[in-house]
Parts: C-alpha cells; structure tokens; sequence
C-alpha cells in the first residue's frame, strides 16, 4: 500500500500591478521566496502518524504533471493547503477522484469549511492529524474509510500522541528554511488570526527536549539550514523561552520565528536569543495608530503595548536581532493617511524589515463572520484572493481603489532597491557595535 502525501506550495499574488511590482523589488523579491520555499511541515508529521506497514511518497505540488492521465498512481492520496491555494487543492484532488484514486483532504480551511471540503474529497479530517490519521488508515486498509476524521484540539505533544515528523523527506529538497513547532495555538487570539488557534482549544506547548530533538534530527538530512519556528507565538512562555533557548545554544543554528513585542521586557531572554543563533523575529504591530488596535484582540493587549513600540524595537535590534515588523493596512480604522503613517513609523523605528499584508477575512475567522454580516465581503468564497496581498473586502473609511492604490504605494516606497540597501546597512552597524 502506497499514499501519496502532496503538499501545495508557494503564493500567487492576483493583483496583476502587485505581482508585476514583486519581480522588481529586492524586498518584496526576498520574502515571496521564504514563503514559497517551506515544506508542510503538516504532512511531514501526517507522514510520522502513517503505519510502519505502509509506504509514503512526500510531493510538492509542482513536481506533479499537468496532464491528468500521467498522474503518479497510489492507493491513497493526501492534500493538504492553505486558503489562498484551496481551489487548486480542489481541481487536483477531484483530478485524482476521477481516475478512481481515494483522497482525503487536510489542513486548517479544511477544518474551517469541512461542508465546502467533503465535495472533493472522499474523506476529510479536521482539526489535527494527531488522533485521526492512524485510525483513518487502518480503516481505509479494511475498506471502510469514514467521510470525516476528527482529530485532536489538544494534547498533541503528549506521549501516546507526539510522533516526529518525518525530516528525512526533506533531503535534497532546495528548502531555504527548515520549520520546526515549537507550540500551537495563542493566547491573544487577535480577530483576524486564522493560524494554529483557529484548530485548537488552548495554547500548547512542545516540551523542550522533544523541540531540541526535532532540530538534530532535521539537522540529520540538511547542511546548514535556516530554521523557522513555525509558532503563533513562540515566546508567550517566558521560563520554556529560556530553558529552549539555553537548549538549543549548543546546536550552533541560525533561526527565526514569530512573536510578539513582550519579549523586549526580559534582557536575559534577549541576550539569551541571540546567543543561541536568532537572526529574526516577526511581530505584528498591526497599526502605527492606537485607534487601529483598539478592539483588535481580547483585553486590549496590544494596544496597551503601543506607546513602548520604538522603544522596544530598539532594544531588540541592538541585540542584533532583526525585527520584521508587520503591518496591516485595511483595518476599519485605516484612512488614505494610514499609508504614509506606516512609512514615517518604519523609518523612526528603523525596522530592518518590514512586513505589509492586507486585513484578510479567512473562512471561519470571527473577522470573516463581522464582515459578512456587515455585508461587506466582496465575495463569500473569494478564497484566491486570501493572500494576504490581495483586497477581498470592503474597506470601512477609504475606497476599494485607495486602499489597493496605498498598498502598491507602500511597496514601492518600501521594498525599493535604496530602501532595501538602506535597512541592510543599519543592520551591520548594528552587528558592528555588537562585535565592538
């Protein structure tokens, strides 16, 4: 028995201007490349969950033919995709249906929208594979596969449910980073978010040496790689932070990873980042205006937080850790100024990176849910359009033509050559001062 577990990679920006900008602009250039060059980690751990009787083929989307009828033939077939890419999902998995080849389909807007999902697929699991795929493939080996699995909210890092992910699949595979879980789900659950707490029930953490051991074994199948802790919120505990961090110091890697601005609070947790090989860190400061974070997520959090923006930053960086610093234009507080406000704060900051996306309503996101009910969603399903780059809303206090007409203005005034070349100075004086 073979399943064939394929991956669908990459991002297509559909705004023709901002596409055409993207092939020009070293910024824009740079960070399309890091998206579009990760393996599903989801499938590496759907992989580590399959039997040990039953042979699996790992596949990116691209690697595959177009033409139907060469198609590579398994007993089973996996899908897994994002939101932006699900249509694509779709056409394959009904490609490999009609050649009479079973398929499930996998993934956070599976589990999100499993109606929409159960109609190209002959069985769905939702949640995590963690609790669903063992089962569904010993039913399917009984001939008596279930339509839908229901997998863990919970509890996926606990003994009798933790599996290592299957990092040999990566070998010599030209992945630019390589993505580890350190935890799942986050505490400030933020309107808009539709990441891993979307499919969970609470914030979970992966013990220290099971993370520590997950690196060695990448580190087994790769030669120098970057890796990215693919978290919500990697720091949110500060104490794991530093017995991690203290952890993986000795492994000699370069990493990067997502959270969010309390870490400038703790010095040992800085110093102790850098020490151990971070290079980056993203935060999501949302908005340059505390209007913008007014109501964002539950108890204010963040707006609370922006006064100390700058000042924070700083800090950050003058440990040698790059901020990327993202933003979101769109939000109901946003005007035809929000975009030069961004521009302004960027450059008092001095950000070494910056990262603007477009308030985006994924399916099953309360954001989704409001702007429905507001009858403000341009499509129900324009589900190409969740790109993070692309407009799929009605904007609250600008046109739809201002805000799309802001976004291509910021990109060029922020992922221009000089911008570019400008940021990356700063951040060897500040490399510099370190070594001084």
């Amino acid at each position: 028995m073979i399943i064939g577990l394929i991956a669908m990679s990459g991002v297509r920006v559909r705004t023709q201007e901002l596409a055409e900008l993207g092939v020009t602009l070293p910024g824009f250039v740079n960070r399309g490349e890091v998206v579009a060059s990760l393996p599903s980690l989801g499938l590496l751990t759907v992989a580590a969950l399959t039997p040990k009787d039953v042979e699996v083929e790992y596949i990116e989307i691209d690697q595959l033919p177009k033409d139907k009828s060469e198609l590579q033939k398994f007993d089973l077939v996996g899908i897994s995709s994002f939101t932006a890419r699900i249509n694509a999902a779709y056409k394959l998995a009904d490609m490999y249906m009609e050649l009479g080849i079973p398929v499930v389909l996998g993934g956070i807007h599976v589990s999100l929208m499993p109606e929409e999902a159960q109609n190209h697929a002959d069985s769905i699991v939702l949640y995590g594979a963690e609790g669903a795929w063992p089962k569904l493939t010993e039913d399917f080996k009984k001939g008596q596969m279930k339509p839908r699995y229901e997998g863990l909210k919970s509890d996926v890092f606990s003994p009798e449910n933790y599996v290592v992910p299957r990092f040999d699949f990566i070998k010599g595979r030209s992945y630019n980073r390589i993505t580890i879980q350190t935890s799942r789900g986050c505490p400030l659950n933020c309107e808009f978010c539709a990441a891993s707490l979307r499919i969970t029930s609470k914030f979970q953490q992966k013990p220290v040496e099971l993370v520590v051991n997950e690196i060695e074994k990448a580190l087994e199948y790769t030669e120098h790689p970057f890796f990215e802790f693919a978290d919500d919120n990697t720091f949110v505990n500060k104490k794991w932070g530093k017995d991690f961090l203290k952890a993986i110091t000795p492994l000699n890697i370069n990493w990067f990873t997502e959270t969010d601005i309390s870490v400038a609070d703790d010095d040992e947790l800085l110093d102790l980042m850098a020490k151990s090989g971070c290079r980056q860190i993203l935060i999501g400061f949302e908005s340059p205006s505390a209007d913008g974070l007014q109501g964002m997520n539950p108890n204010d959090w963040k707006l609370k937080r922006h006064k100390s923006y700058i000042e924070s930053i700083n800090k950050i960086q003058s440990k040698g850790v790059s901020v990327n610093g993202c933003f979101i234009v769109g939000l109901d507080s946003d005007t035809p100024e929000t975009f030069n406000q961004i521009k302004q704060f960027a450059d008092e900051a001095k950000l070494i990176e910056i990262q603007i996306t477009v308030y985006t309503p994924f399916p099953g996101t309360p954001l989704y849910h409001r702007l429905k009910n507001e009858n403000r969603l341009l499509q129900d399903e324009n589900w190409d359009r969740c790109t993070l780059f692309d407009v799929n809303f009605k904007p609250k206090n600008m046109s739809l033509e201002q805000l799309e007409d802001g976004i291509k203005w910021l990109f060029k005034n922020l992922y221009n050559e000089d911008e570019f070349l400008k940021r990356k100075r700063y951040y060897m004086e500040c490399i510099k001062n370190i070594d001084d």
